[in-house]
């Protein structure tokens, strides 16, 4: 595992450098009348971080200074400067008022009030209300609102405030991205549905329904495919739910369902679930979407029932080669005797505390826990671990905050850069009545609107086409813009459907236009085989959002046989027609049980 570990962050190194060099390279001027977002001024813990460090200490400085502009009653002053901290942190911020509790013991679930480490001004009960008040004022001065996350009362006196700010338009709301795995009968599709339709399940798994897209689905309560579901966010950060009357009027969730484009109307912030099989048959398309969806974290759900069992293993170690940050749900705690909760969670604990693992959990029993999680999450060395029921509600508030309070996806211009040309990759692809193939997909770099030139490809000789955007929708509301970092469905004009495939990537019409790579090299490190590979193996090679089989043609090994925990530099070839890939890219390799990681490092 420890050869693990140094080849993720070799690759982690050459991912991050072959980022810089191509966005060096591929710099250019906005146009005028871009609209570019303001960076995050909190910078992503390490890797391999082992305590709990404040990412927030840079910006309690710019708290103080706004609440003593309100003890002074400086309104405009105030006004100001809380709207140049909400714009530094892309119009979101958890502002606290009082003193902080130290996160090893909050994590821990120990005693806090005789612990030491407390940061902040410590301020009485009274003092706290008033600025809370003056705080909430300011903010809808602004033109945003104020709502209370936490209110704690006691020797140590806080509350924390979550300060949103509206969008300018749909085009613009933040999304947080989420790929749903676990084994088979753990309850994903069923806590998806009591997530975003708001009703109770009734304990026969009536929740999910709504969400199967199949009738092969319904008919055996399995996911065979990526199924994507929205969760939005108001301004208030109230949940936008179907107008159901109870929390068990599963009939009126269903009956008063939202559109997607409703939802994205009303909400500030959007969180996607692609909702993954868990049965092994459908491993493939789970990949595909771990690999292709460029999910911020991924939330494993393991029955307290049944345990950490079968395909959970699966999708935790994917998850772990990716580096995905993982959260852990353990549902159905309702039906399940105390003896064997206790034993699922002494699993789950034992499983990310191994060698493999690494990571620290951290069980979620308290608001307070869940709002300064979301902030030291990005560490990937924490674990947040949810206890929760879809039939009586118990720790869906808790679930629902902490998701409340994810940082966007589409915001990290680590990742996603705008001032750089047009790279689109394609996910889906439809032929809608009336409009003709529609692609869906994420924007990695620059922006592109309707009525854009742009080339499509590459095809099975390795050419790109040319059209043009006829029109595009986010969450299938219409939209005239999108940027780096949105998934977004763009409408081709005059294009046939048997023309497009899953992989194939979108970018501006040039004089230069991409090329394919037929045959690529990589650095590779074998996970697990039962036997040895040579020369001519073959193998499903998922890379981004290309997924297709490829082949062995060489191999830089002394022995000429690659096995379990071989590291090697080896030359691919793609079986079926060449590809879009980039130096720097990260690959995972299948083939039945087999899996290699590795990372692009030349184009042959």
């Amino acid at each position: 595992m420890t050869t693990l570990r140094n080849f993720q962050a070799e690759i982690e190194e050459i991912h991050v450098r072959e980022r810089a060099k191509q966005q060096t390279q591929g710099a250019r001027v906005l146009p005028p009348d871009g609209q570019l977002r303001q960076g995050s001024a909190s910078s992503v813990s390490q890797a391999g971080t082992t305590t709990y460090v404040r990412s927030d200490l840079h910006s309690s400085e710019q708290e103080e200074q706004i609440l003593s502009l309100l003890v002074a009653h400086n309104d405009e002053q105030a006004r100001n400067a809380l709207a140049s901290l909400l714009t530094q942190f892309q119009g979101e911020y958890v502002f606290r008022i009082g003193q902080r509790p130290p996160l090893d013991p909050l994590f821990n679930g120990e005693r806090l009030d005789s612990a030491p480490g407390w940061t902040g001004i410590g301020r009485t009960q009274e003092e706290v209300d008033k600025l809370a008040t003056e705080l909430s004022k300011a903010q809808d001065d602004i033109g945003g609102k104020a709502s209370v996350l936490l209110r704690v009362g006691g020797l140590r006196p806080r509350v924390s405030l979550l300060l949103r700010l509206p969008p300018p338009s749909v085009a613009l709301t933040t999304e947080v991205r989420c790929a749903v795995v676990g084994n088979v009968d753990s309850g994903k599709s069923t806590t998806l549905g009591v997530l975003t339709r708001g009703a109770l399940d009734d304990g026969r798994g009536r929740a999910r329904v709504t969400l199967f897209r199949h009738k092969h689905e319904i008919e055996t309560g399995r996911t065979s495919s990526v199924g994507m579901e929205i969760l939005g966010f108001s301004v208030s950060g109230v949940p936008i739910l179907p107008g159901a009357t109870g929390p068990h009027d599963v009939e009126g969730a269903r009956r008063d369902k939202l559109g997607w484009d409703e939802i994205s109307a009303r909400s500030a912030k959007i969180v996607s679930f692609s909702d993954l099989a868990g049965h092994e048959r459908y491993l493939k398309t789970t990949l595909y979407g771990l690999t292709s969806g460029a999910p911020s974290c991924v939330v494993l759900m393991i029955g307290a029932n049944a345990g950490f069992i079968g395909m959970a293993k699966e999708h935790l170690a994917i998850a772990l080669a990716l580096n995905v940050p993982v959260i852990v749900c353990i549902t159905k705690i309702d039906m399940t005797p105390p003896n064997i909760l206790a034993e699922t969670t002494n699993q789950v604990v034992k499983i990310l505390r191994s060698p493999g693992c690494r990571k620290a959990p951290v069980f979620v029993d308290s608001t307070e826990v869940a709002v300064e999680l979301t902030g030291h999450f990005a560490n990937r060395k924490l674990c947040p671990i949810f206890r929760i029921s879809n039939v009586t509600g118990d720790g869906l508030d808790y679930l629902r905050t902490f998701l409340n309070l994810l940082p966007p996806s589409d915001t990290n211009r680590e990742i996603f850069a705008i001032d750089q040309p047009l790279e689109y990759s394609v996910t889906e692809v439809w032929s809608v009545p009336y409009v003709g193939t529609v692609v869906n997909g994420i924007m990695y770099s620059g922006r592109v609107k309707t009525g854009d030139s742009i080339l499509f490809g590459p095809d099975s000789n390795g050419h790109f086409q040319q059209t043009v955007v006829r029109s595009m929708q986010r969450k299938r509301a219409d939209v005239t813009s999108a940027e780096a970092g949105q998934c977004v469905a763009l409408a081709l004009k005059r294009v046939k459907r048997a023309t497009v495939r899953k992989g194939m990537v979108i970018v501006h019409k040039s004089e230069t236009p991409p090329k394919a790579t037929l045959r690529f090299e990589g650095q590779v490190l074998i996970l697990y085989h039962n036997t040895t590979m040579q020369r001519n193996y073959q193998a499903m090679l998922h890379c981004g959002a290309v997924r297709q089989t490829v082949r062995i043609i060489s191999m830089d090994h002394p022995q000429g046989v690659l096995r379990t925990g071989d590291r090697a530099t080896v030359h691919f070839e793609f079986i079926s027609h060449p590809e879009f890939i980039k130096i720097g890219m990260k690959l995972l390799f299948r083939e039945g049980k087999t899996k290699g990681l590795g990372v692009v490092t030349r184009l042959l």
